[in-house]
């Protein structure tokens, strides 16, 4: 995806932010902007912090040092306002599973003091209609996901924080929660998103900045980080229909490449993209 929304009003702002217990540094001095309508990605491996800073963004733990504003709030100060104004959803389904789905969102609505039509749009929304008068204890996995995020959205909010949204839902699941994603950023929504699916990274975020202990690593689009660290290869058709791959940034390689041309045994060349995934690991994938 494109970079979103230069020059934008930014929804979230982080400078220095720091986080430790005890003599571990669980957050370590990062610092960011995210702007109105992006879909932007923290990505990293198991304990990089990514989940230790939607807490502290999200006004669920105070930072240590340094400072976050979030639609234009200072986290720890103005608490108070800052939650009106966003919504989340974890990777726990913390529903009422003895309630109906409905019921669910009815709750929350009266919490957020929201319009009543709220739940039946959003019920309807998420393909939910005709289980909302269920129990959630029947609802599949995938349901429950769709219904704790309507009830993310029963207050409309200006930034909407997912910690692996899609962790454990089967393809047609992911997809469909991964199209509503896009649609919300489409709409002005900010998105801050966590997952460990490279894939699903690369497919909805504008920009992502990878954790390694607490650190910012790197940030931009994945394209330009794909092209920046991922691995330059080629796909090779010879004259007896072997496809070797070379790496294009490896001297003997492009020197085999070389001697295939000159002995014209070369009928089609492929280039092939890094991937974020080969991203990761080079830069986040295996903590020290």
């Amino acid at each position: 995806m494109a970079n979103a929304g230069s020059g934008a009003n930014p929804m979230v702002e982080v400078e220095d932010l720091r986080k430790s217990y005890g003599p571990i540094r669980a957050v370590d001095g990062i610092g960011f902007a995210v702007a109105e309508g992006e879909v932007f990605g923290l990505l990293g491996h198991n304990g990089a912090g990514k989940t230790t800073t939607i807490r502290m963004l999200t006004g669920r733990t105070r930072p240590t040092g340094g400072t976050a504003r979030v639609v234009g709030f200072d986290v720890a100060a103005e608490r108070d306002r800052v939650k009106p104004l966003i919504n989340l959803v974890f990777e726990d389904q913390n529903l009422y599973e003895r309630f109906s789905g409905r019921d669910n969102l009815r709750l929350f609505a009266d919490l957020y003091r929201a319009p009543k039509e709220r739940v039946a749009a959003l019920l309807a929304e998420m393909d939910l209609t005709e289980a909302g008068g269920r129990k959630v204890k029947t609802y599949s996995t995938g349901m429950k996901q769709r219904l704790l995020i309507a009830r993310a959205l029963i207050n409309r909010p200006r930034v909407l924080f997912l910690d692996e949204p899609t962790r454990g839902l089967d393809p047609a699941s992911a997809r469909d929660l991964r199209r509503l994603v896009a649609r919300l950023g489409a709409a002005g929504t900010t998105v801050f998103l966590t997952t460990h699916d490279m894939e699903e990274a690369d497919e909805l975020c504008h920009r992502v900045a990878f954790l390694s202990r607490g650190k910012l690593v790197a940030l931009d689009a994945p394209r330009e980080l794909k092209l920046r660290y991922g691995k330059r290869e080629a796909a090779v058709l010879l004259d007896d229909r072997t496809e070797p791959t070379v790496r294009l940034d490896d001297p003997a390689d492009a020197a085999r490449l070389a001697a295939w041309m000159e002995a014209g045994r070369v009928l089609a060349i492929h280039s092939q993209e890094g991937t974020l995934e080969d991203v990761f690991i080079a830069l986040a994938g295996r903590p020290l």
